[in-house]
């Protein structure tokens, strides 16, 4: 059987073991989300042997080549030797500057220690001492001095349990930065765009909106969002206030009504949708059967965190 070996920590496990579960098995307490190689959250670097990795794709090639792997796509086919990622070490310190509570729905503002490079609607690993989950950003680059984030506190959960503790002045890290599925493409500048979205999936729709809108979008710009209540509706007057978007907020109860009435203006329309599964299927099909091709609808799962 192959050996595992995290510093001082040496053990055998079966071939072909999975290494996220490998190395939880041992007590390490690798932090995860998705288990599909989305969020990011159990990044490890493998510093001597290879592990049998299903995605290298979802990786940057320049990450991937410097040994970093997502434990949960990869299996251990010989003796390996990994270094877990550390916050402390790895991550970047970010200040809590501002702290919003909207309903159930946690707006955190966070400054950066150092500068650092992103594009609107990306993700990034959010450490709160040993527990990480990944995040979309809802800032917009170039313009907030902070990075935002919208955490769903509805549900009980390793990380939102923490948020709900959180002060202005706490110290968070920032593990990677990654791309998602959604983004803003000057090419669409004369498309209709859509943007939809269920519950805080609002929040890399937020910075993607308003960075079509700073780049002078000239297509229909429309947003559809569907809360439970209408406190779930937490950006409804930012979102009023921006000059040519139309805007509909839309109870659970109304949704399929709502979708029901959707009339893309143009088979050119793009459509970006964002939330929980449920929501972002019903999304899609909806879209679909009103014309917009698929290669059209860029969609991004938020996974429900333990």
């Amino acid at each position: 059987m192959p050996e595992l070996c995290v510093g001082e920590h040496r053990w055998a496990v079966p071939t072909g073991s999975n290494l996220l579960d490998a190395l939880n098995e041992a007590g390490l307490n690798v932090p995860y989300s998705c288990r599909a190689g989305s969020c990011h959250a159990c990044l490890v670097h493998c510093q001597a042997g290879q592990p049998l990795d299903a995605m290298p794709e979802a990786l940057a090639l320049d990450q991937h080549a410097l040994g970093w792997r997502l434990a949960c796509q990869c299996r251990v086919i010989e003796d390996l030797q990994v270094a877990l990622f550390d916050p402390q070490r790895d991550g970047v310190p970010a200040h809590v500057c501002a702290l919003d509570w909207y309903g159930d729905v946690l707006r955190v503002r966070l400054r950066p220690e150092r500068a650092v490079r992103y594009q609107a609607g990306q993700h990034v690993v959010l450490w709160n001492g040993s527990v990480a989950r990944p995040y979309s950003l809802a800032s917009l680059p170039g313009e907030d001095d902070f990075l935002e984030f919208h955490i769903d506190c509805r549900r009980p959960g390793a990380f939102c349990d923490k948020a709900r503790g959180l002060q202005v002045a706490d110290v968070l890290r920032l593990g990677e930065f990654r791309g998602g599925a959604l983004h803003y493409d000057l090419d669409w500048q004369d498309r209709p765009l859509w943007l939809l979205a269920a519950g805080t999936g609002l929040a890399p729709l937020w910075g993607i909106l308003r960075e079509a809108v700073r780049q002078g979008h000239r297509g229909e710009i429309r947003v559809l969002h569907v809360a439970r209540n209408s406190a779930g509706h937490y950006l409804a007057e930012p979102l009023m206030q921006l000059q040519g978007v139309q805007v509909e907020l839309v109870l659970e109860e109304q949704m399929d009504e709502a979708l029901a009435r959707l009339r893309p203006p143009s088979r050119q329309t793009v459509a970006l949708v964002c939330g929980a599964a449920g929501s972002v299927d019903r999304f899609a099909r909806r879209l679909f059967i009103a014309g917009v091709p698929r290669g059209q609808v860029f969609t991004d799962v938020f996974v429900e965190h333990a």
